[in-house]
């Protein structure tokens, strides 16, 4: 399998990035090509003696920041490691194209250059996010401002087939995010896209509370781009502070470091639990090749972790998967 990674996109490139592949190569068999200025990959590569066994090299010019706009990728940055990119992905140069770069040029990028899933409204983001219990689908979280109630439909099918073949639940609970759990809570969009969610063959369990969506209230909850990217950055934000929180009493004193030290392993293992870098990655789904977003400031594990659900992925052809749940729709 050959995957495609922009080498200069997030916080950390190339040397994260670089570190993530390496690690990739070696943990799970792939070949990549890696899209960016082929000097600069190399230069870095010996300064911290990373291999580059099994990576091919595209150089590109020039490089897509996160204040660029999001149109930048089709005019004047269309010869960027991330434009490059998609359009090899597009070509069938590669299986797959990973990204960490501008999530706005990303989301343009896979839609103009890669293109959708016939039948696709639009392409969605769909993070794994941590809960009481493991993990749940956020989709969407930010790809899509406006949305239309058979766009929430579409999110609902794409984030079980994925929850199904690369995450292994079996029938996920399909939610959808609401101010109420009552069948006629929400405005317009919610009334409908609930009568679509529940018309459907979806294992849908009707609307979620915001409290409810971190505690096991579902696997899938299904949500507008803006309110999902609200719930999201909440929900980062909330977990920051508490963590922060710990962190202080933990540290305040004596005795309480004494305590910290006790509860060393219990601490590890929850900070474990909340830890975004165990999925790395969010599809871009509906994208008609394998797109995925890797967090802006990822470091080496996060991507080799995206790398890993990349692989398992295309392994289980879930854009066929989509494309034909999406005919049987029609």
């Amino acid at each position: 399998m050959k995957i495609i990674v922009d080498a200069f996109g997030g916080d950390n490139a190339p040397l994260e990035i670089l570190k993530g592949c390496e690690a990739a190569v070696k943990s799970l068999d792939i070949d990549i090509i890696l899209t960016g200025r082929e000097e600069e990959i190399q230069k870095v590569a010996e300064e911290n003696e990373i291999s580059l066994e099994r990576m091919e090299i595209v150089d590109t010019p020039q490089v897509l920041t996160m204040e660029d706009h999001a149109g930048a990728i089709m005019k004047e940055k269309n010869d960027s490691s991330m434009a490059e990119g998609l359009r090899l992905v597009a070509q069938g140069k590669g299986d797959a194209f990973v990204s960490a770069g501008n999530s706005g040029a990303l989301v343009v990028g896979a839609t103009m250059i890669v293109k959708r899933i016939k039948g696709i409204k639009r392409v969605a983001f769909a993070p794994m996010v941590p809960g009481s219990k493991g993990f749940f689908m956020l989709i969407d979280s930010g790809a899509n401002v406006d949305c239309r109630p058979e766009m929430l439909l579409q999110f609902g099918i794409m984030g079980s087939i994925y929850l199904d073949k690369v995450i292994g639940v079996k029938k996920p609970r399909v939610a959808l995010a609401n101010v109420g759990t009552e069948d006629h809570k929400g405005g317009e969009l919610q009334h409908a896209a609930f009568a679509m969610l529940r018309d459907s063959s979806l294992n849908f369990i009707g609307n979620i509370e915001a409290r409810d969506i971190s505690n096991d209230g579902a696997d899938v909850v299904v949500a507008d781009g803006f309110t999902g990217n609200i719930i999201l950055k909440m929900y980062e934000g909330v977990v920051s502070m508490v963590m922060g929180k710990f962190k202080e009493v933990f540290t305040k004193n004596s005795k309480n470091k004494l305590a910290t030290a006790l509860l060393l392993g219990d601490m590890t293992a929850l900070k474990k639990s909340m830890d975004y870098n165990e999925y790395g990655g969010a599809p871009v789904i509906g994208a008609a090749k394998p797109v995925f977003k890797v967090h802006g400031s990822a470091k080496a594990r996060t991507v080799e972790s995206a790398l890993r659900l990349t692989k398992a992925y295309v392994e289980k052809n879930v854009t066929q998967e989509i494309s034909r749940a999406v005919s049987e729709q029609e």
